[in-house]
């Protein structure tokens, strides 16, 4: 659990607001990772505050450029720049953590439920950079994070969300969500062999009453006779 940087007590989950002093922390990237302002207020706006977002750099493998809010700390990503970020500072998790998920995800339904209006309530933001309304979407599974999606330009987090995704995957969000994909693309290519399966059994009755001469109930009518011959 993270701590203001004000008063030092500890942040309710998943917010970044201090109950005590009221102050807004940066979980996300302060004391995780390195960066500089390379461009204020630049020509994107925060969907939550309307103000101009600050390019940074975090510094990650060369340069790693991204949009942060400096008043709500919300931060948006160029496509497939989240999952790069998420991909270069969580690696090496081998196992599934449940345990831990599933106290993730209680931390953040005990915050939830405290407060009837979240602090972020949610709607339709629109996209820093068309200014079209983004698509709300899960982040995997169980992360409990509903990311702002934009299809052309990228994704917007809120303040605290992407520390919240890094303790996702390393208690093995990532490794069940790509899990129970697997298992849903497996079990649907069980369904469509099996419909192809029944397909071919349909064709094959078909072909044998052409081939005999055989009517639908000339075969039902044989069939009720072998079984009062055996039963």
């Amino acid at each position: 659990m993270a701590n203001c940087i004000s008063c030092s007590a500890a942040l309710p989950a998943p917010s970044n607001v201090c109950e005590y002093c009221g102050r807004r922390n940066d979980v996300d990237l302060h004391g995780v990772h390195q960066y500089t302002v390379v461009k204020p207020n630049g020509e994107r706006s925060c969907p939550r505050c309307e103000v101009g977002l600050h390019t940074i750099n975090l510094k990650r493998d060369g340069k790693f450029f991204i949009e942060r809010c400096d008043q709500c700390m919300g931060l948006f990503f160029d496509a497939g720049e989240l999952e790069a970020l998420l991909e270069q500072s969580v690696s090496n998790v081998f196992e599934i953590n449940r345990q831990r998920l599933s106290a993730i995800n209680k931390e953040l339904y005990q915050r939830d439920s405290a407060n009837s209006l979240s602090e972020q309530q949610a709607f339709y933001v629109k996209c820093p950079v068309c200014c079209d309304f983004m698509q709300r979407k899960s982040f995997g599974a169980r992360s409990g994070v509903i990311i702002d999606r934009c299809r052309k330009h990228g994704v917007w987090l809120d303040g605290g969300e992407l520390k919240r995704l890094m303790e996702w995957k390393k208690a093995g969000g990532q490794l069940l969500h790509e899990k129970m994909a697997q298992e849903r693309s497996t079990a649907k290519a069980k369904r469509h062999e099996s419909m192809a399966g029944r397909a071919d059994a349909v064709a094959d009755t078909r072909e044998n009453k052409q081939i005999w001469g055989a009517s639908d109930d000339d075969l039902l009518s044989s069939v009720f006779k072998l079984v009062d011959k055996f039963f």
